[in-house]
């Protein structure tokens, strides 16, 4: 079965700094009418950081939950930009470290009934404090440094909701589980 919802017509909804809203009339394909709200994204890296057996973790505050949440490294991905250098440029603005290695683990979609935002989830090893923080005028952050049993731990407290942070602790943690079979 063909389940493609044919677009008839767009209409702009808002048109923000970091995301663009659009109404879509589409056709079912039982060829009845519908209407979609469609969030345009331009895309994230996420990045899950080590260094001596402990995952970087930050915490902020995120407006849209009027709450702080513990969170990998991430950031919205620039025009043209490549997005391993993405991951280097908000690893290190959001922690002051760089890396030599930025691996690509996984890439998902964060909610596709909704919104097309795609997001590249790096691994970073071999950590180095950098001296070119220039972290954006809207960022505040207090680090966290876990070992993997404790990120893991703080999953099952519920002290860690953030999905994309979930997926990659519990990717490193049946990586690690898989080494050792």
């Amino acid at each position: 079965m063909d389940f493609t919802e044919k677009t008839i017509s767009k209409d702009l909804i808002m048109k923000g700094k970091v995301l663009t809203v659009e109404r879509h009339r589409v056709t079912l394909p039982n060829g009845k009418e519908s209407l979609r709200e469609v969030v345009k994204h331009p895309g994230a890296v996420a990045i899950i950081a080590i260094k001596d057996d402990k995952i970087l973790l930050v915490e902020q505050y995120r407006k849209a939950l009027e709450d702080t949440l513990i969170e990998i490294p991430a950031g919205k991905v620039e025009a043209g930009e490549d997005r391993r250098n993405t991951a280097l440029r908000e690893l290190e603005e959001e922690t002051g470290y760089t890396s030599k290695e930025m691996e690509l683990i996984n890439e998902f979609y964060v909610s596709p009934g909704f919104c097309n935002e795609f997001i590249s989830l790096f691994k970073a090893g071999d950590l180095i404090e950098s001296n070119n923080l220039v972290a954006d005028d809207d960022e505040f952050v207090e680090k966290h440094w876990l070992s993997f049993d404790e990120a893991d731990q703080w999953i099952k407290e519920g002290k860690i909701i953030d999905a994309k942070t979930i997926i990659a602790i519990q990717s490193l943690m049946i990586n690690i589980q898989n080494s050792r079979l």
